[in-house]
């Protein structure tokens, strides 16, 4: 089981609530949370984050509505369902990748900024189906044809 340790961001822009709902599916995205753990409690997330109870319980009821999670009345919140995939979990090759490409943004003189900019532009103009607007794929050949020595 995984404890979660919410960071809330008043600075940010982002409803509280909202950064809680957030920071639980990216931990089922990655992984951390698997069906059948139990989140903190709304007094435990006030305590270590000086937020309104009523904020967490906003959070966990949009986390309810969306199936993710389940209130079990004395015993707590549980997750009900993952959304984890394989590339995505915490321990995934393509995460070193990341963290190894972060290493060369930072030393390239990336901010968080720089680096948010340019993997939002990357994403805007790449489609998850390997092409690229336009027809191309992403890794250049045309999405009808086939890549220099592979078979057709």
């Amino acid at each position: 089981m995984c404890v979660v340790e919410f960071r809330i961001d008043r600075r940010s822009g982002i409803a509280t609530y909202m950064q809680i709902v957030q920071q639980v599916k990216q931990a089922l995205r990655l992984g951390l949370l698997a069906p059948g753990d139990k989140l903190p409690t709304a007094k435990e997330v006030v305590a270590a984050t000086a937020i309104n109870p009523n904020t967490v319980l906003k959070a966990y009821r949009e986390l309810d509505r969306e199936g993710l999670v389940e209130a079990r009345p004395g015993l707590g919140t549980f997750v009900r369902r993952s959304l984890a995939r394989p590339g995505a979990a915490a321990d995934s090759p393509l995460r070193a990748e990341l963290v190894d490409w972060m290493a060369r943004a930072h030393a390239a003189g990336l901010d968080r900024e720089d680096v948010a900019a340019l993997v939002a532009s990357v994403l805007d103009e790449t489609r998850f189906d390997g092409t690229r607007p336009g027809g191309a794929r992403s890794d250049g050949t045309p999405s009808g044809g086939s890549r220099p020595g592979a078979p057709e």
